[in-house]
């Protein structure tokens, strides 16, 4: 399985285009589809994007909740209702739906983050904020990763 990894600053153009990593458009469209599929983060102040199976993987996660679940219902409103699929142009730009680049604090670029499986779009300097806030929490954790045993 390809992940994005890595993390890249794009300008936002006068249209609203920004140019997706051409390693991030390489994972999406090895997983069938010539776009993104974005949310608001539930716990951040960023955008995640990601492919459709993995929107299958968090659908199943949700179902197992039962079909009748307050969480049901309220993570199904918090990520499907608000999700957008994306279509790359020629290029391989997308235009962020403007709800999303507000949510997420976007002006005029977008740092790509890559999370393996997932990728976010933050504010570059709300990013930076971010990551140093946590990086030095995650040093002080690293012994504590678990591989997972197969």
């Amino acid at each position: 399985m390809a992940l994005f990894l890595s993390t890249y600053i794009n300008r936002i153009d006068k249209k609203g285009r920004v140019s997706v990593p051409s390693t991030f458009r390489n994972v999406l469209e090895q997983n069938g589809l010539r776009g993104m599929i974005c949310y608001p983060s539930p716990t951040l102040e960023s955008i995640e994007g990601c492919t459709a199976n993995r929107m299958q993987k968090i659908s199943d996660a949700i179902e197992s909740a039962g079909p009748f679940s307050d969480d049901r219902s309220a993570f199904s409103s918090s990520i499907f209702a608000d999700s957008h699929q994306i279509h790359f142009d020629q290029e391989g730009r997308v235009i962020i739906p403007n709800e999303l680049i507000e949510f997420a604090g976007i002006a005029d670029q977008v740092s790509f983050v890559g999370m393996g499986e997932t990728f976010q779009m933050w504010n570059p300097s709300s990013y930076e904020s971010f990551k140093n806030e946590k990086v030095n929490n995650l040093k002080n954790n690293l012994a504590n990763l678990k591989w997972k045993s197969e």
